[in-house]
């Protein structure tokens, strides 16, 4: 008996999880459209308030047009319920992330891979690159860890915790060291020692955005010396509790860093899990994976279908089969 369907396990633990850690999300916008759906037949007035309580879930403008517009094609003055919006709510959340959600995937050919992880500081973005680096770890890859924030002794001490707990080395300077010299060195040395990836923490001090930009533009030309493809990955860390203040950070980072693919954390304490829509819709980055926890496991590939039924509150009664 103690044999019985381990497979299924992770999967479905991991959409308990996911919808639990969006419910905060999914809870709220639940609870608004119904006090529109239940008082009238579908008319332009219900159309505005079901436009506007989407807005306000940070969904974005463009998903709210596509909602309404789905609604009222073929319902336009008849009764509608709870599940019709659900439905199509999942339904067109679905096709916008499906696009974006992409497995992070290593240049086999490149020894090593080097991710440079950006984002504004208390992002997660050192916590990240732990899980990351123990998932690597976990298929097999030797992993090196750089500690490229220098201005923050919390971020290096971080980083060393996070190398001894997932067996990778971790290459750190002095406070006030130069946060390029510690990426030369650490992609030398895993260049030296085989490692298959090269994960390296960065600073992310925006009110100091010249100081920034010139940093991180200074991280990849001392990059390129040693590797002109270096780095093969630019992933920015983005908090979900800042809502429409996470667009103005890839817009950011996209001119400081060339950001490349994102990682969105702490959905689990925000009801601004549908910021992700909106920045899967504006700017059609890959969506490697999120985070709706603390735990070394709570972190996994992006699911569209699972993220679009967990913040629609869809699907409730096959939550075990999915």
């Amino acid at each position: 008996m103690n044999d019985t369907p381990a497979q299924p396990e992770p999967k479905t633990g991991w959409f308990t999880q996911l919808k639990a850690g969006l419910s905060r999300t999914s809870n709220s916008l639940t609870e608004n459209l119904s006090s529109v759906v239940t008082k009238r037949k579908l008319d332009d007035e219900t159309l505005d308030e079901l436009e506007e309580v989407l807005i306000k879930a940070d969904l974005g403008v463009a998903m709210a047009d596509r909602i309404r517009e789905a609604l009222s094609r073929g319902r336009y003055d008849k009764g509608l319920t709870d599940n019709d919006v659900h439905a199509v709510l999942a339904d067109e959340v679905t096709r916008v992330l499906e696009p974006v959600a992409e497995p992070l995937k290593l240049d086999e050919t490149a020894k090593p891979h080097v991710i440079l992880v950006v984002g504004v500081n208390g992002t997660g973005k050192t916590t990240t690159i732990g899980k990351l680096a123990h998932l690597f770890a976990r298929e097999g890859k030797r992993v090196m860890l750089a500690a490229a924030d220098t201005f923050r002794a919390a971020a290096i001490d971080q980083l060393k915790i996070w190398g001894e707990r997932v067996g990778a080395e971790v290459v750190a300077q002095d406070v006030g060291s130069d946060p390029a010299g510690v990426g030369y060195e650490a992609l030398e040395l895993a260049k030296t020692e085989g490692a298959d990836v090269l994960l390296i923490d960065t600073a992310g001090r925006l009110q100091n955005k010249g100081d920034l930009m010139a940093e991180l533009a200074k991280i990849v030309r001392v990059l390129k010396k040693l590797d002109e493809n270096a780095p093969h990955t630019v992933m920015l860390v983005l908090d979900a509790t800042t809502g429409q203040n996470a667009i103005s950070q890839v817009q950011t980072f996209q001119e400081i860093a060339g950001v490349t693919n994102l990682v969105v954390t702490k959905l689990d304490g925000s009801a601004r899990g549908g910021i992700l829509v909106a920045i899967a819709e504006r700017f059609g980055l890959p969506i490697n994976a999120i985070g709706v926890g603390e735990g070394i496991e709570d972190f996994e590939p992006f699911d569209a279908h699972d993220f679009a039924r967990a913040i629609a509150g869809a699907g409730r009664e096959n939550d075990a089969a999915a």
